[in-house]
Order: structure tokens, then sequence, then C-alpha cells
């Protein structure tokens, strides 16, 4: 027999996955109303849908801009979706200014994702990890091994997409754009982003 669930717990699952009604009441049954189970059934559901749709052109959206308390730090976003329907709903402005919140407390972010991380950068990244003293020595094999896990390492830091989200550390960045890919039904993308620091590149004399 199934068990009876709540229409709040319903709707609260569907506003955390975007999944159908129907979708949220069966997953709730299925985990005998564990709302974490259920989320990681319909997540999981939920991002493969929002992979397919990662694909499709997104050329409508925002520019939005997020300054920091005490006015020393700025930024500005261009976040992108595939209607101007969507980029008026508040759940893709409140992405918008998150992500820009994200830019501003993640200064060593430079870049969308580590696709976006010129070749010249990488390889500068290679020879210095290489060339540090705790591995110079060890087997080349080993020595490789090393250096690809700590450019790996560094080249995450670099990236937008590959942040936890500061306001919940257990999401990564690429994962809630996913989860709002699934609740908008709309391909999202962050285009670009520029970051401000006061007095930044200002020559002193």
């Amino acid at each position: 027999m199934k068990i009876q669930i709540s229409p709040h717990f319903v709707k609260e699952l569907r506003i955390k996955t975007g999944a159908g009604m129907m979708d949220c009441k069966k997953a709730l049954q299925s985990a005998d109303g564990n709302m974490d189970m259920a989320l990681e059934t319909l997540r999981k559901k939920g991002l493969a849908s929002a992979d397919k749709k990662s694909t499709r052109l997104a050329t409508e959206g925002i520019i939005d801009s997020y300054i920091h308390i005490g006015s020393r730090i700025g930024v500005l976003i261009e976040l992108n979706c595939e209607t101007d329907f969507v980029a008026r709903r508040i759940e893709f402005q409140k992405l918008a200014k998150n992500l820009a919140m994200q830019i501003a407390a993640c200064q060593s972010v430079f870049y969308v994702s580590a696709n976006d991380i010129p070749e010249d950068i990488i390889n500068n990244e290679i020879r210095i990890e290489s060339e540090k003293e705790d591995i110079i020595n060890k087997p080349l094999e080993i020595k490789d091994q090393i250096t690809k896990a700590r450019v790996d390492k560094r080249l995450k830091e670099m990236s937008l997409m590959d942040q936890s989200f500061i306001k919940d550390q257990n999401i990564l960045i690429k994962d809630l754009i996913k989860e709002h890919i699934s609740l908008l039904g709309e391909n999202i993308r962050v285009r670009r982003f520029q970051r401000f620091l006061l007095g930044q590149k200002i020559d002193s004399n």
C-alpha cells in the first residue's frame, strides 16, 4: 500500500527540482516520504534532462551586477537563456545575482569553465608544477601523475563552474545551473563576467 504524501511535500519537492507534480509524488512515495531520497532520484532525472537542453542556443538573458559591502568589489555578469520570458523570471534573475556574488567572493576565478582557459596559461601551470622541488627527482611517470593532478586542481580553482556554491557547499555551480535549466525548461549559460577591484591597475604615480 502506497503511503499518503502531503501536497505541501509534493509542492516543496517540485520547487526544488522543477519536476512534474506526479513525478514528485511518485518519487516521495517510492522513498517512503524521505525528501532527501526523493530529491536525489528526481535530481538525477532532472540533470539528465538539463544536459540535453544545454546544447540549445541561448541568446536572450540579462546583464546583472553585484556590489559588495564597502563598494570595493563589483561584478558584472551576462547570463543567457533562450527566451525573454525566462529572462524575466524571478528564479533566473536570482540565479544571476547569486552567480555575481559567487564571482565577487572567489578572487581566484577568472574563467567561466576550465575549457575557457587559454592554452598558454595551462602550459605555464604545467611548467610551474613540474619544476617544484618536492617532485623534481621523482620517476617520470609519478612526476607526470602528480603534475597532472595539481594542474587539474589549479584549473578548477580558476573556473566558475567548478566552484562550490557559497550558499550551499554541497553543490557545484555547474550543477546549480543545471538545476535551473531543469526548473525553467531552457538552456542557461554564463557567457562572460568581469570583476572590478577598487584601484586595480591604476598607476600610483
